[in-house]
């Protein structure tokens, strides 16, 4: 698969995430895909456990990618993932074997209030 049809295959994934439209979303993964939470110390097995996890998840969810780098086998995407109006700051890791997601890694952070001390040295975005 070429770097081409990795990036198309992800915005597809994330436009189906922030749909949710689950069986579209999960395309992209293998059937032995992997899915790890390091932050909840979480490791999600198999494409369809991985489906199911979101599946069931109550909270309204939005996802606004923000941007998108890698090429071969190894592709990070920034994006802002909304619970409940409430966003969080989130990378994902996906490694690709054969054309589909074998291992993702998901890193979440909330939003916190700039530091008065570099307040001289920043712009606000």
């Amino acid at each position: 698969m070429d770097d081409r049809a990795v990036l198309t295959a992800l915005q597809r994934h994330w436009d189906a995430s922030d749909t949710s439209d689950f069986e579209a979303e999960h395309e992209i993964y293998r059937e032995d895909a992997v899915l790890d939470y390091p932050q909840s110390g979480e490791r999600i097995r198999g494409r369809r456990n991985i489906q199911e996890s979101r599946t069931v998840q109550p909270n309204q969810k939005r996802f606004a990618v923000r941007r998108m780098i890698g090429s071969g086998d190894l592709w990070v995407a920034e994006f802002v993932l909304t619970y409940d109006g409430i966003p969080s700051y989130t990378v994902s890791i996906m490694e690709f074997r054969e054309g589909l997601v074998a291992h993702e890694t998901q890193y979440f952070a909330d939003r916190f209030d700039p530091a008065a001390s570099r307040a001289h040295l920043v712009e606000r975005v």
